[in-house]
């Protein structure tokens, strides 16, 4: 399963693309023999003091490249150099690179639906929909919800049945995340913890990755005036290898005035919210019971048997990403008719 390639939908052209994964062999060894054989330098090296140290080195450090072989770089990645607010040939750093600013308001639009659900990060999606009980038993192997909230969360209740949604983020992906939702919040809390790797080898390898690492949470009350009315949403933003911090910078507009997130703060879907800072990294959003339904092309496109997924290898099931835009639909109010038939 180890050497098995990956492949993930483009939601845009429906068609399979293969993942190159970036330490794909660094990540095998320390998720087999480190973990299983030296404990001890496992988690020294998902420490914070590890953590930063390769952060430091891979990102911190002048930028020496030549903007000639910066932009073949560029190329190659597939990053769009015109949707940059800043041009990359004025960047000193790898960091400015990672963090940078998007004309997303231009480049990555949101539906005219105004009730959709939007996606949080330019990422690649799993779901699990009550909607024919989709992927529902995957959630436990992702992550246990108990530990994933915080021991003893008053919302584990909430969300123990409903539907959930992950987000992976590559390296060279854009690293703002966005509210997929409009609402108010009523809760805004971090937990400390580790820096495992969001590659699906260390998630099928160490399942409870994501509740051990170091998250933040925002609990979104959408009922609520100009809210999207589907009950509570929870955002959690998890860190991984190389990033360090989640750091909340919310926006009502571009990326002008950035606040950090406090409980009763409203919100509007779409506007940013957060930056991780860097690497590559995990959101993952969680919804009461019947309140949404996922959009039908993401359902269909984790059953899909022509790509070859580690998530089905290492789960026994069907389980394939799409790779979803910022602030693009990802979900709609469940409808009073799809209740009554799943009731």
């Amino acid at each position: 399963m180890t050497t098995l390639a990956h492949q993930y939908i483009e939601r845009t052209t429906g068609q399979v693309r293969t993942e190159r994964f970036i330490g794909d062999r660094s990540v095998r060894c320390l998720y087999s023999a480190a973990r299983e054989h030296a404990p001890v330098i496992f988690k020294a090296l998902t420490s914070r003091f590890a953590n930063d140290f390769v952060a430091t080195l891979q990102f911190d450090l002048p930028l020496l490249t030549r903007w000639s072989r910066l932009r073949s770089l560029l190329e190659r990645a597939g990053l769009r150099t015109d949707e940059m607010v800043n041009p990359p040939g004025s960047m000193t750093s790898l960091r400015e690179l990672f963090e940078r600013q998007i004309r997303f308001w231009e480049c990555r639009p949101m539906p005219e639906d105004p009730n959709c659900v939007v996606a949080p990060s330019d990422s690649r999606m799993l779901c699990g929909s009550q909607a024919g009980k989709t992927s529902l038993s995957i959630k436990h192997k992702l992550f246990g919800l108990g530990e994933l909230l915080g021991p003893g969360s008053k919302w584990n209740s909430n969300f123990g049945s409903g539907d959930w949604a992950v987000f992976r983020l590559t390296p060279e992906k854009y690293h703002y995340n966005h509210f997929p939702v409009a609402g108010r919040i009523a809760d805004f809390y971090e937990i400390q913890g580790a820096f495992n790797s969001c590659n699906p080898i260390a998630v099928i390898k160490n399942p409870t990755a994501s509740a051990q690492n170091g998250r933040s949470v925002t609990v979104i009350d959408t009922d609520v005036p100009g809210g999207a009315r589907i009950g509570l949403v929870a955002m959690i933003e998890v860190v991984a290898l190389m990033v360090g911090e989640v750091r909340q910078c919310y926006s009502a507009q571009y990326y002008l005035d950035p606040r950090p997130i406090e409980p009763g703060m409203q919100v509007l879907r779409g506007a940013v919210k957060s930056l991780f800072r860097p690497g590559s990294s995990t959101v993952i959003l969680l919804f009461e019971p019947a309140r949404v339904e996922f959009d039908s092309d993401l359902l269909a496109n984790l059953n899909r048997r022509d790509a070859s997924s580690r998530y089905s290898a290492g789960f026994g099931e069907p389980l394939v990403e799409t790779e979803v835009n910022v602030r693009a639909s990802i979900a709609s109010p469940w409808s009073p008719m799809t209740a009554r038939w799943l009731s």
